[in-house]
């Protein structure tokens, strides 16, 4: 039944039949398009499950001691859960699980929208693939909703307030919900986590759905039990939002957003009092932190100028305000001056 053609690298199968009431009870509740697909995706999980021990060695243990039924659900239950921590492929499987949802939710609530997984291609920003689904509203390819899927605990809030630019770039919550708008030219972004798998400084801010005015929304679902209602709450007020927005002359939030980020850049000015009358490495980080100081008041300045002329920022510009790459690069020279005096 089964060869192996070793010039193509394929696996071959002919007069393949299988005589089983679960795997006929779910193949027959499919449509007709989507039967092929979900065969291969069974098959590569199948296969992804027979390679771990723990998994072999349990079906070994349990085929005699077990009913039928019994056994096989108790079998998905653990490929699914053993399947889902191997970090290469959860978020794969996070992604398929979450397009597949959403697309029986928009069957089941009559809505012409369209889920589309797309994490693998680039999209407007230059080899840049973040934006894990694109939703189209109404079918419209021009009114987009991004899903970015982040399960990772590495994965803060990263608030803007807060956010210093002179430390190692790190995603956090707030970077991937601009850089996906951006990246996939959407109205609204999203980005969900997984319970099991979400960084403590999120789940503080957001229960079960949040909002970031001016950035973006946040779903905290539990896939484990298969409950994704949080992610529905969440994508039904972003898709109000990107039906309803209209241009406004002056973004209060983003103001607000800049107007508290020169805040806390002041009061870091001073800070420098406590370096004054200290020795020489002392006076060098005096100096440091005022070229800093400088340097940040000016690149504030200049997105306030900006935002203030067209009364209101880009989701690019809003990622470039983020990140702050350029003004890193320019303290590189000035701190190498200092660190030569």
């Amino acid at each position: 039944m089964v060869s192996l053609n070793q010039q193509l690298k394929r696996v071959e199968i002919s007069n393949f039949e299988v005589e089983n009431q679960i795997v006929f009870n779910y193949f027959n509740g499919l449509p007709i398009a989507e039967r092929s697909d979900k065969l291969l995706r069974a098959i590569y999980i199948g296969v992804l499950a027979l390679m771990e021990d723990r998994i072999s060695a349990f079906l070994s243990k349990t085929s005699n001691e077990l009913g039928t039924e019994l056994e096989s659900l108790k079998m998905i239950f653990e490929m699914k859960k053993e399947l889902f921590y191997k970090s290469a492929i959860k978020g794969t499987l996070a992604e398929d699980e979450i397009v597949e949802f959403l697309n029986n939710y928009f069957r089941e609530r009559k809505l012409n929208d369209k889920a589309y997984l797309i994490g693998n291609t680039i999209g407007t920003l230059s080899k840049n693939k973040t934006g894990d689904v694109v939703c189209e509203i109404n079918g419209n390819p021009d009114l987009k909703i991004v899903i970015e899927c982040k399960f990772d605990k590495s994965i803060r809030m990263g608030e803007i307030e807060s956010k210093e630019i002179f430390t190692r770039k790190t995603d956090t919550a707030w970077s991937q919900l601009i850089e996906a708008q951006a990246n996939r030219d959407a109205r609204v972004s999203l980005i969900v986590f997984d319970i099991s798998l979400v960084d403590n400084s999120i789940l503080r801010n957001f229960e079960h759905v949040g909002y970031i005015p001016g950035v973006g929304f946040v779903a905290i679902i539990n896939s484990q039990k298969g409950d994704y209602s949080n992610l529905a709450i969440a994508y039904m007020l972003a898709r109000d939002i990107a039906l309803n927005t209209k241009e406004v002359e002056l973004d209060k939030n983003l103001l607000a957003i800049l107007i508290n980020r020169i805040i806390k850049d002041i009061n870091e000015i001073t800070s420098i009092k406590s370096l004054v009358q200290n020795n020489i490495e002392n006076n060098k980080s005096i100096l440091k932190q005022l070229e800093k100081s400088i340097l940040l008041m000016e690149f504030n300045q200049q997105y306030l100028k900006k935002f203030l002329e067209d009364g209101t920022l880009t989701k690019k510009d809003l990622l470039d305000y983020y990140y702050g790459e350029d003004i890193k690069d320019k303290y590189r020279i000035i701190e190498k001056d200092i660190n030569n005096l």
